[in-house]
């Protein structure tokens, strides 16, 4: 790199891939050490699975997305922070609304914020019993 060259900050796409990795980490050791790395390159991440019957699931996951990430430090307790991320859970939510719905659900939601963005991935897997199709959500927000 040239001295007229800076480095990408890091934004929504970064933060995104972030939210992803962690989302479909296999094992809670794997989640752990992706978050630590990331918590040395100056992020905050949160995860927390989830599951239920789709629609009467809605409120709670997108209500767990808060906690988890009021719970690990990602946000305070400002509405803003908090309706970002509400705001980015729904759009993660309403991406695989047409293949949910009157199925069950389960997976995991990660929250990863680096300064002033936001990203929400769910990892999920839809269907009855092992016949499961796999989807994933991703929102974004800015605060």
């Amino acid at each position: 790199m040239n001295d007229t060259q800076k480095p990408n900050p890091i934004g929504s796409r970064e933060v995104a891939a972030l939210a992803l990795r962690l989302a479909t980490a296999a094992t809670p050791d794997e989640e752990n050490a992706l978050k630590s790395d990331a918590r040395a390159q100056g992020y905050t991440c949160s995860c927390v699975n989830f599951g239920g019957e789709f629609i009467p699931s809605i409120n709670k996951i997108i209500e767990r997305s808060i906690v988890s990430a009021r719970r690990e430090g990602v946000i305070g307790e400002a509405h803003l922070e908090e309706g970002a991320v509400a705001g980015a859970a729904r759009e993660a939510l309403s991406q695989i609304m047409n293949k949910a719905i009157g199925l069950n659900v389960g997976g995991k939601i990660a929250v990863v914020r680096h300064k002033d963005h936001i990203g929400v991935v769910m990892f999920f897997g839809i269907g009855m019993v092992h016949l499961n199709e796999i989807a994933v959500g991703l929102g974004h927000r800015a605060i």
